[in-house]
């Protein structure tokens, strides 16, 4: 914390982003003098920061709070801290497009900005905002700043869920974007993204009433820090979700464009308008949470096997690759036709897995229950388009849910048994949760 005017100073800067005043102590040198502050800025920053930032402490609690019951879910050991099980992650709320669009589990749109994977993942996003999250709370008020993170968060979590395009993620720029497969999703740095572009807009808005030191550390100044964060999101492409940084940092600069922030020497007075923002944003927290805890039980949606095919002089390989592609890539054509109506996608998987090779009598059921699943999916879509309602079954999508679960199971178990003598060198790749 700066000495001369409050504001938070990160670990081993030696001066005050804001108002220029040196933290570092005396000079070690005689001859340099040390870094005086900024009167204007320290004035200003005096009059702003401050305020009470109670909501930001608040929030940083609640997402620990919740690390710690994934923690305990997870068996409270040292292994489950560097990556929570799947199971855990779905089942307190993170976002899953297979959930939403099947089961309209539309709390998963607001839940996933409190859950974190790992104790490094929430540890980064708590240091995040604990450094960004005082600054918008002090300039907007508490009010204003718990209504920015909930729609930020919301934003970045949409944004992830709409990049759920397997066919658009190809080449480098297709990968940094779109996902190829519905793995759950959860972090709060959607939100923080958000949180970053309201500071990175209030700069550059209201630059010509600013002191000096507030434009060095906002607007314009926060460039280097956002695509720093951009280019580690491009290497770290494929398990990290770019798109709900993407998504969040917009929706908080369009949010500083259209919102007025509290100057120096203002009444602290918050009006009708936010307060019910305010109170309807928190009830909306405490809604999600409460539906998950009533979904907690709930059987887990159907995981991708992603198969990766290795080169083989053995036929039985060969074999097995063909058919594992063509049970991968019904799989897929599954999720499209259920969430995109992409009939043309399951017609396609239906052929593929007719000249799929034999490998034996589980392989061939298994085979042969996809194919019929694919099928009613396709059926399904195709009564939904025509308005024609089941009267035999009227949750016709909830009942092949459940099929394709069973399905699932039964397949994977296949996979670690009996599928293994086909090919010795194929790799099984499981579905990792991509942090935000």
């Amino acid at each position: 914390m700066c000495r001369s005017c409050g504001a938070i100073i990160g670990g081993g800067q030696p001066q005050c982003a804001v108002c220029g005043a040196s933290v570092t102590g005396p000079a070690t040198d005689p001859g340099q003098p040390r870094v005086a502050a900024d009167g204007e800025t320290m004035r200003f920053a005096r009059a702003v920061l401050s305020r009470p930032y109670k909501f930001t402490i608040i929030l940083l609690m609640a997402n620990f709070f919740v690390f710690l019951l994934m923690w305990e879910a997870s068996g409270t050991t040292g292994g489950s801290l560097w990556g929570f099980p799947e199971p855990v992650l779905v089942a307190f709320g993170a976002k899953v497009n297979f959930l939403i669009n099947q089961q309209h589990q539309w709390w998963r749109f607001v839940t996933p900005m409190f859950v974190h994977v790992n104790l490094l993942h929430v540890l980064v996003n708590m240091y995040s905002l604990w450094i960004v999250g005082p600054y918008v709370e002090k300039l907007y008020g508490s009010a204003k700043f718990i209504v920015f993170w909930v729609l930020t968060g919301v934003a970045g979590v949409l944004a992830s869920y709409l990049t759920v395009r397997p066919g658009l993620s190809v080449g480098s720029m297709g990968r940094f974007l779109f996902k190829t497969a519905d793995v759950p999703s959860a972090g709060a740095s959607g939100a923080l993204f958000g949180l970053v572009g309201v500071l990175f807009v209030f700069g550059i808005k209201f630059r010509h009433e600013l002191p000096e030191g507030f434009k060095r550390a906002f607007g314009t100044g926060l460039l280097p820090m956002i695509m720093l964060n951009l280019f580690i999101g491009y290497v770290g492409r494929g398990f990290i979700d770019n798109a709900a940084h993407l998504g969040g940092m917009i929706s908080g600069g369009i949010l500083a464009v259209a919102v007025g922030y509290q100057r120096p020497g203002e009444k602290s007075g918050i009006t009708t308008l936010w307060q019910v923002l305010q109170i309807a944003a928190i009830a909306l927290v405490a809604i999600s949470f409460i539906k998950t805890g009533q979904h907690y039980g709930d059987p887990l949606p159907p995981p991708l096997v992603a198969v990766q095919p290795v080169q083989s002089v053995n036929p039985k390989n060969d074999k097995f690759v063909s058919y594992a592609k063509a049970m991968n890539d019904a799989q897929e054509a599954f999720y499209l036709v259920v969430n995109d109506g992409d009939v043309a996608s399951a017609e396609r998987a239906v052929k593929d897995l007719q000249a799929a090779p034999q490998l034996d009598a589980t392989a061939d059921e298994l085979k042969n229950r996809l194919q019929a699943l694919l099928i009613k999916a396709r059926e399904m879509k195709a009564a939904q388009n025509s308005g024609t309602p089941d009267i035999k079954n009227p949750q016709p999508g909830r009942d092949l849910t459940t099929s394709f679960v069973a399905w699932s199971r039964d397949y994977n178990a296949w996979l670690k048994t009996s599928g293994r003598k086909y090919s010795s060198l194929t790799k099984l790749a499981g579905s990792e949760s991509p942090p935000k």
